[in-house]
């Protein structure tokens, strides 16, 4: 009898971090919507992402890690944003994944 053991998946478990551009935010909040622990709306209405800790990240370009469990709702965050103004891309390379400049 042969056993198969699963091969560790490497493309859903890459190191990925998420930025908004704040210049094509339109405020919707959709992106808060979905993913409150790694999106927030600020007073100046526009949003931007927090890093793990929860602290809001008003530097232009700022990134903050996407947990694996909230990649979804990332993802979705940005295929619904209004502003195509949400960023994903890995870490290693930088490459964007999902987004406006996605391949």
């Amino acid at each position: 009898m042969t056993v198969q053991h699963e091969a560790p998946s490497t493309g859903a478990e890459e190191a990925l971090e998420v930025w908004i551009d704040q210049d094509l935010c339109t405020g919707d909040g959709i992106c808060v919507q979905y993913a409150p622990e790694v999106f927030e709306l600020d007073i100046d209405g526009l949003a931007y992402v927090k890093s793990p800790e929860d602290e809001l990240l008003q530097d232009a370009g700022a990134t903050t890690p996407v947990p694996l469990t909230l990649l979804q709702d990332v993802v979705d965050s940005a295929k619904e944003c209004p502003g195509d103004c949400i960023h994903v891309r890995r870490v290693a390379d930088r490459v964007e994944v999902y987004g406006p400049d996605a391949e």
